[in-house]
């Protein structure tokens, strides 16, 4: 280990290096860059030695730019806070890591304006590729940075942007969790989801659920949104007696969030008056009651699927655009216990 001071590891140059191995810039070049193998043993070791003395760290940024290649990854999410965004931008982080990337995270708060900043910063990182996990409302500037770079998307289609998408089979999850809820017994179903605007997951979720409360004779079902009126249709439907045992099944965790909180401001002896079914699976599930059943996305492997889809593209792919959907997992606890 060095003893260099870090202030003065700072200033250290590839010339202090090659002045204290006794050779040139352009072999020190060589050695951290992608010839090395050019060095002879002995070369290398001087050099090795010297950077260890010195305490050098090359500006990865600038070299890559004299490549033409910075090693950059940018990922466009739409809110950070959403816990499905952190589990899939970890997924992406891991995977950009094990190939020697690096990501730039950009969160637009779910505003255009923001998307359309961020979009621009972007470009001016030289990033090699993007992953998309927003609405795309500006879709001529992100049509202008695919015909530039690869880009794949997340969760979410973009209209008429020609892109791979990694994300949910969202018309099987929603199948899962009525057939789970038919055979528990319950019979009135209350679907809650985030306002749809446009998100193209969300509305697959809510069409999905509607075309299986229809093929399903025994449910009947219907659809709400967080927002104002949550608490008060909530209520209604706790009121609404006669059609057999209630359930609320929540489209993602933040729908989740929202709905334990109003339900149990309602006075509801959670899980005795109302059953639960969530898709996404969070850490605090099993906390609430008997625990909240859960449709678990693996969203590790979508963040991964999405940075090795983006590094084939990288690599030459030229195949058609590929979907990926990811099937989701049941994990029963006790929101959903059997009814009589």
């Amino acid at each position: 280990m060095n003893s260099i001071p870090l202030q003065t590891r700072a200033r250290v140059t590839m010339n202090d290096v090659a002045d204290l191995a006794g050779v040139s810039k352009a072999s020190v070049s060589r050695f951290i860059g992608d010839d090395r193998q050019l060095l002879s043993e002995a070369i290398a070791q001087r050099i090795e030695q010297a950077i260890d003395t010195l305490g050098y760290r090359p500006n990865q940024m600038a070299r890559g730019l004299k490549r033409g290649r910075t090693r950059l990854i940018g990922m466009l999410v739409a809110d950070i806070r959403n816990p499905y965004s952190i589990a899939v931008m970890h997924g992406v982080e891991t995977a950009c890591r094990k190939h020697g990337y690096s990501l730039v995270v950009c969160n637009t708060d779910r505003d255009d304006e923001q998307e359309r900043l961020h979009l621009a910063a972007l470009r001016s990182y030289n990033i090699e590729g993007l992953i998309v996990n927003t609405l795309g409302h500006h879709l001529d500037e992100l049509r202008e940075l695919h015909d530039e770079l690869p880009m794949v998307l997340v969760d979410r289609k973009v209209d008429q942007l020609q892109s791979d998408l990694v994300g949910l089979d969202n018309i099987d999850a929603v199948n899962q969790a009525l057939d789970h809820l038919q055979a528990s017994g319950f019979r009135d179903i209350l679907m809650v989801t985030e306002p749809q605007d446009g998100t193209s997951s969300r509305i697959e979720r809510v069409e999905a659920f509607n075309a299986g409360i229809a093929a399903r004779s025994a449910l009947r079902g219907d659809v709400t949104e967080t927002g104002d009126h949550l608490a008060q249709d909530l209520r209604a439907f706790l009121a609404n007696t006669g059609h057999g045992p209630k359930a609320v099944f929540t489209g993602n965790g933040v729908a989740t969030l929202c709905t334990t909180r109003h339900l149990h401001e309602l006075g509801c002896q959670l899980f005795d008056d109302i059953g639960l079914i969530a898709l996404d699976d969070l850490d605090w599930y099993p906390l609430v009651g008997s625990g909240i059943t859960a449709l678990a996305q693996p969203t590790h492997d979508i963040g991964v699927t999405a940075f090795e889809c983006l590094l084939d593209r990288l690599r030459g792919d030229r195949e058609p655009t590929r979907l990926y959907d990811f099937s989701a997992q049941l994990i029963v606890r006790g929101s959903t216990r059997r009814r009589g």
